[in-house]
């Protein structure tokens, strides 16, 4: 956050027409779209692209990329008789769901899928193909009892018959609500309470009756972002509820107004940003069923907490509580306190009946505590032993210490050395051993790439599980005994393999086939490694280069930027047939590169908080250096003409390119950028600036802000936002606009009337503005008149 990073990017288009298309453009023989100009040579006359140059660089956008793929398999299910469950993707776009009993070492298709298919549209009256079934998901019960959501309605399937029927008695949960884990109550908001429902009879009942305006239950609102759902966690026995009352009186509005004929709309929600004496709080309730059957709201004792995690810039994780644990028996909940400026945080213990609350350890930094790139759960409370394993980053890398859970004392770190803990994966009890995935501990190798470990609780006895030099992804049974393993490079298509419990390789079960991508004409990006601006330090990246790519000429470079920190430019590790637009771009003769600067995640601690309190760095220096290290390695990157554009952060950080560094950058494109951090939300500023310092004629966010730097405007500078942004809102790009028309600069502005943050439905049309931008200016060529992206047609 600010996210998304890649705005939404088209519609699609039939799949016949589409793999039609491609088919026609496979037997076709390119040529080069452009005349780039031969190295040395004079510049040529500007270059018409057709709509057929145009339709060859759409070919390599996901919607048409990903079908080419198949043998790709996603993230499994693990069943209670120690089987597990996948789906897979086939030729097509289509997909199936495989079985795999690792004990047995088979693997099979879950079910009949033609049978399942029929029996569904016989029962729903729609039709349903078998390889595209329209779930993701199901359940599966003792006597192959399949259950599956269609449309909102929950369907049970008997595999042998292969008959479908009505699931029946159970009633459908409330919109915005959130299901217990034993699938029988489901809990939602009602005039500012939390109120629950019981999904076999239908009955409601509130649970809490003294929410108010600005003062409600479980209320979803970081400023940023907000929804109608409630933010709550479930024991695991379905029985107490963790929430809190959300705090936003006194809170400043944010306001954002419609595009309609007549009057238009106004639309207010409570909005923080830095430095406002008023912010959310949260105060921590429990929820249970007391004596007397009704229900019973216990209060924790002590003040409430700052709307603040370690792990977000919210306090919401999928919808729990972030930062929370209940121990097993529901007896204590345990959370994380942190302050508004994320220097410090407090373990704490409430008892679940009393309220009670105890603080267990205190964790300090002098920059910013946390890592809103990790999931969660890097910490685990240990009750039966009476311990709690923690994280932190105290020693330059997030590494896990054992801690004693009543005296808060440290008992001795659990992992140590170079290289970051990204999940804590199992931990045995019993055997005292923590499976954990890390990046950077393998020397040599690329340090983003992440592998799976075990080691025992004293540190000792570290092993590393998934030894080949890509990046994993795993998934461990729940007895141990098992792990599932897919692990690929942005440039080497995936492979699932079944290991045992120390990293053997028992049965190979997947290996993607790129054969139709390949026949396509894709090329994979090219995995870079370069000097940060100091000359030492090296950063990764990757570089996208047109297919038809000749060597003897030269190619502007556009550089694709988000600068963090809570995440970089180059996103996973893994192979991605397609990275947003970057290869579309490049195909219509561009280098486009990412590189992952000094500021952002997955490295040290002091890399990561490089630019802490200088927000206006953004990683520039560090992308200029790559850059031109990359042009100085091959003579056809164009180091005269260069390219900027990003979406949300990456806005923020093209418009201060452009803006600081006139001399390099030649073209921006600016999409939803947070110019401004006093205008954008509270979290965000003072976890990355620190909290807002006034003097008497500035502040402390003033030097990093954009419009700040307006008046250095050389190049050509396109700034988009859209008007129902309710993330970052487009006041921000307001602001520099002022600040150019003051300066009397030159520059361009498209406002889209009813876009939210991501764009939605106007992401292709501002795709292909994208490519028409850096076309004109920075090739000084024609694009096509008004190419439609996702539109069906066929290039001869």
């Amino acid at each position: 956050m600010p996210e998304p990073k890649h705005p939404g990017l088209m519609r699609l288009a039939p799949l016949a027409l589409r793999l039609a298309s491609l088919a026609a453009l496979a037997s076709t023989c390119v040529t080069l779209p452009t005349p780039l100009r031969a190295q040395g040579a004079a510049t040529p006359a500007p270059y018409q692209f057709t709509i057929e140059d145009y339709a060859r660089a759409e070919r390599f956008l996901g919607a048409n990329a990903s079908p080419l793929v198949s043998g790709m398999a996603g993230r499994p299910t693990w069943l209670a008789d120690g089987r597990a469950w996948y789906r897979v993707s086939t030729s097509g776009g289509g997909g199936s769901f495989v079985m795999v009993d690792p004990v047995r070492r088979t693997r099979g298709p879950a079910f009949d899928h033609a049978r399942l298919a029929a029996a569904l549209t016989t029962a729903t009256g729609s039709r349903v193909e078998a390889d595209r079934l329209p779930f993701q998901v199901f359940e599966l019960a003792a006597g192959g009892q399949l259950t599956v959501t269609l449309r909102g309605q929950r369907m049970r399937c008997d595999l042998t018959a292969y008959t479908c029927a009505s699931a029946g008695a159970t009633r459908p949960a409330p919109p915005n609500s959130r299901t217990s884990p034993d699938g029988k109550w489901a809990v939602f908001i009602k005039d500012h309470n939390l109120w629950m429902r019981d999904l076999h009879t239908g009955d409601e009942g509130a649970l809490t009756t003294d929410g108010i305006q600005d003062f409600g239950y479980a209320t979803d609102n970081a400023g940023w972002t907000h929804s109608a759902n409630p933010v709550i966690t479930w024991s695991p026995d379905s029985r107490q509820i963790a929430t809190f009352q959300h705090d936003g009186r006194g809170v400043r509005d944010m306001y954002l107004v419609s595009t309609n004929v007549g009057t238009p709309t106004l639309q207010a929600w409570k909005y923080p940003v830095p430095g406002d004496s008023v912010i959310f709080r949260i105060s921590r309730v429990i929820i249970s069923q007391g004596p007397d059957g009704r229900p019973r709201v216990v209060r924790l004792q002590m003040p409430p907490d700052q709307h603040r995690s370690t792990v977000s810039d919210h306090v919401s994780c999928g919808g729990s509580i972030c930062d929370t644990q209940w121990y097993p028996d529901g007896s204590h909940l345990a959370f994380i306190s942190s302050s508004r400026d994320h220097k410090d945080a407090w373990l704490r213990i409430a008892d679940a009946r009393t309220g009670a609350v105890r603080t267990v350890l205190h964790e300090r930094s002098e920059t910013q505590l946390g890592d809103a790139s990790l999931p969660e759960d890097l910490w685990r409370v240990l009750p039966a032993s009476n311990e709690v394993i923690w994280w932190s980053q105290r020693d330059n890398w997030i590494h896990l210490y054992l801690y004693d859970l009543t005296t808060g004392a440290l008992k001795n770190p659990i992992t140590t050395g170079d290289g970051n803990v990204t999940e804590v994966v199992r931990v045995d009890e019993k055997a005292r051993q923590v499976w954990f995935t890390a990046v950077g501990r393998e020397a040599g190798r690329d340090p983003y790439f992440q592998h799976l470990y075990r080691v025992g609780f004293d540190g000792k006895g570290l092993t590393l599980l998934t030894p080949e030099p890509r990046h994993h992804t795993v998934s461990v049974s729940p007895d141990g005994r098992f792990i599932l393993d897919t692990y690929s490079t942005p440039d080497t298509p995936p492979v699932t393999v079944l290991r045992d419990r120390d990293g053997r390789v028992l049965q190979a079960l997947e290996r993607a086939d790129i054969s139709a991508l390949l026949a396509s004409g894709w090329r994979a990006p090219v995995p870079v490694r370069v000097k940060a601006r100091d000359g030492t330090t090296d950063i990764y990246g990757l570089m996208y280069l047109p297919t038809h790519l000749d060597s003897t000429k030269k190619y502007p470079i556009i550089n694709h930027i988000y600068p963090g920190p809570q995440s970089g430019s180059v996103g996973p590790r893994s192979f991605i047939p397609a990275r947003g637009d970057n290869q579309a771009l490049a195909e219509l003769g561009f280098v486009v590169v990412e590189l992952d600067g000094m500021g952002t995640p997955g490295r040290s601690k002091a890399f990561h908080d490089y630019y802490y309190g200088r927000m206006g760095d953004n990683t520039i220096p560090d992308q200029v250096a790559g850059m031109k290290e990359l042009a100085a390695r091959h003579p056809f990157i164009d180091i005269e003409n260069v390219g900027i554009w990003g979406h949300s952060g990456g806005g923020f950080a093209t418009a201060a390119a452009m803006f600081r560094h006139p001399d390099f950058f030649d073209v921006g494109i600016s999409e939803s950028g947070n110019h401004d951090n006093r205008n954008y939300e509270d979290d965000w500023g003072e976890r990355y600036q620190g909290l807002l310092v006034r003097t008497d004629s500035s502040d402390n966010y003033a030097a990093e802000a954009n419009q700040t730097y307006a008046k250095d405007l050389r190049g050509k500078l396109f700034l988009i936002h859209g008007m129902m942004d309710d993330n970052v809102p487009p006041y921000n790009t307001t602001l520099v606009a002022d600040a150019l028309m003051k300066a009397g600069k030159d520059f361009d502005m498209l406002m889209l009337p009813h876009a939210r943050h991501g764009f939605g439905a106007d992401g292709p049309y501002i795709m292909r503005r994208r490519w028409d931008y850096f076309v004109t200016h920075l090739q000084k060529n024609i694009p096509p008149r008004e190419y439609r992206i996702g539109q069906p047609r066929i290039v001869p």
